[in-house]
């Protein structure tokens, strides 16, 4: 049986503020769950720049040898990625959108008319802070910029969504509310639901 594996990806320079907060409780729910965990800071490991060769798009992985070939490995074993970013600018971290661009490859092949996605059947949990406070973080396009952006990656690579979770008003405080911990729960909590469900879907069948 294959083992159940999860990406936990940290893209916040901050190891002990809301968004770390954050990822680290869905990964005590994945680990529930019985998923193993791979967990990485982007801050932590050396990505050079995209370069824009687009050679990746053929050969699926990227020409630059740094930290990306270990990230691509880690997202080829894993059946679920948590990216976990905070809201800057109404976008992600600069260390996140590049390895977005290093993965370009990785994640859809360029053809004649549309991306084909190469990580079909995987799935996402995208997780960010906002300084903003709710719901004008939400209204006036902030953290919803912030999640837009990550979407995009997971959707055109085929992956599908477990759950986009918002934590607002983080630069008053860096606790992060038990509403907010209790979505994240729930995230996991359906993902168990759904697999039980297709599982007797299927007994039903015979």
């Amino acid at each position: 049986m294959r083992p159940k594996r999860v990406l936990a990806i940290l893209g916040s320079p901050h190891i002990d503020g809301a968004t770390a907060t954050m990822l680290n409780h869905s990964i005590c729910e994945a680990e529930k769950a019985g998923y193993t965990i791979a967990k990485i800071n982007l801050y932590e490991k050396q990505l050079a720049f995209c370069v824009g060769c687009r050679r990746c798009l053929t050969s699926g992985m990227c020409v630059q040898k740094d930290d990306i070939q270990e990230i691509i490995s880690l997202l080829h074993e894993s059946q679920i990625v948590v990216l976990a970013a905070p809201t800057y600018w109404a976008n992600v971290p600069a260390p996140v959108k590049n390895l977005f661009d290093r993965l370009l490859g990785t994640a859809m092949e360029e053809t004649a008319t549309f991306p084909k996605p190469r990580l079909s059947g995987k799935k996402y949990v995208l997780l960010t802070a906002c300084n903003t406070p709710a719901p004008f973080s939400w209204i006036f396009g902030q953290s919803r910029g912030a999640i837009r952006n990550m979407d995009e990656f997971f959707k055109t690579a085929g992956m599908k969504s477990m759950g986009k979770i918002v934590c607002a008003n983080t630069g008053k405080t860096k606790n992060v509310p038990e509403r907010v911990l209790r979505k994240i729960e729930r995230c996991w909590k359906c993902n168990s639901l759904s697999k039980r469900r297709l599982r007797l879907s299927l007994l039903s069948l015979f």
